[in-house]
């Protein structure tokens, strides 16, 4: 498949340790609700119709792209694709988020996920976006795909929807073990192919969100989630390999997981991303330059008055270094965050 040329190859060459003039920045949910334009689309679509109408999903992932000097474009899209494709019911319902109403209850229920289906024709749509926005994109920035990681997967799957303990996931791990495993078998099973589907598509990175890690303890991540996010690394860069494809370096972002950094800087992946609860130069200590890192400025951040704004920014870049770094907020930026504060921010980094 032919593409526009990269004009802008910062992410890539960061995510791979290479030089670059400027540290690149991108921002977790970049494309979204605390942009205008974004919420005229959104006004007139349901949430999931537009992430299953290519050019629907293209228009927003481009919206970020016009506004802001940003160093990537991430595809517009959700995590539980993944369930919706396994047969699972999702809604996004107003002032509450995803929803999954008939969720997993007992070990039972198992049997009545679409083990065999095919991932990458149910989530086709997903991959047509990908080609298009490369396209639209005309090689000004590099696009990024995603998926889920099983662990937060089977968390929404447990609990109907989103959770501030994971009281009900987690006492699957404890209870049924076994049936844990063969969840997470059948979600890893599901995001490497969709995750090779979308390097096909035309995606130039792929990020993995364990974004629900900060709920797992050491013993329990290495069990029900580092065994999974690896394979996930390994079968993916293989695939790729296979389709004919040059590499193309991943990204896992395990939020809250400060226990398991060293484990997830050998695992496989070219960039750890890090939330804000972390120090940069406590990260660097324990992962050093192996590996990229990304991150972390806490999303609250955006609110400070901009001369505070910029020195957090610049503080930022200073404790992780400028070698193998990727600028970006500790986790999604929030709805009602003002758009002119997400440029002072990116306009900082590119002066640092």
């Amino acid at each position: 498949m032919k593409f526009p040329v990269l004009k802008n190859d910062r992410l890539l060459r960061a995510a791979r340790g290479e030089e670059v003039d400027r540290i690149p920045i991108w921002i977790m949910r970049q494309a979204g609700r605390y942009l205008p334009e974004f919420r005229e689309l959104r006004s007139k679509h349901d949430f999931f119709s537009i992430c299953q109408t290519p050019e629907l999903a293209v228009e927003v992932s481009l919206q970020p792209v016009r506004r802001f000097d940003l160093d990537a474009c991430i595809i517009f899209s959700d995590i539980l694709v993944i369930p919706q494709a396994l047969g699972m019911t999702v809604e996004m319902r107003p002032s509450i988020g995803p929803v999954l109403p008939n969720p997993i209850v007992s070990p039972d229920d198992i049997s009545k996920l679409d083990s065999r289906a095919d991932i990458c024709k149910k989530l086709g749509y997903v991959a047509e976006a990908i080609t298009l926005a490369r396209h639209k994109l005309d090689g000004k920035v590099p696009l990024i795909g995603f998926s889920g990681a099983p662990w937060t997967l089977m968390g929404y799957m447990i609990e109907g929807g989103g959770s501030k303990t994971l009281s009900k996931a987690k006492a699957w791990l404890y209870e049924n073990p076994e049936s844990s495993k063969q969840i997470l078998k059948l979600l890893t099973d599901a995001v490497v192919d969709y995750l090779i589907m979308q390097a096909c598509a035309g995606a130039q990175l792929l990020q993995v969100f364990e974004s629900s890690a900060e709920h797992l303890g050491p013993e329990l991540f290495k069990t029900y989630a580092l065994p999974y996010i690896r394979d996930i690394s390994s079968r993916v860069k293989t695939g790729i390999k296979t389709k004919g494809l040059d590499d193309i370096p991943m990204t896992i972002f395990a939020k809250g997981a400060h226990y398991a950094l060293k484990e997830l800087a050998g695992s496989g992946y070219d960039v750890v991303g890090l939330d804000w609860t972390i120090r940069p130069e406590d990260a660097r200590a324990i992962i050093g330059n192996s590996v990229t890192l990304q991150g972390n400025l806490d999303p609250c951040a955006l609110y400070a008055p901009q001369n505070e704004l910029k020195q957090l920014a610049k503080d930022m870049v200073n404790k992780f270094g400028k070698i193998r770094y990727i600028a970006n907020l500790g986790h999604g930026i929030y709805p009602d965050m003002k758009p002119e504060n997400v440029e002072i921010l990116i306009n900082t980094i590119h002066e640092s």
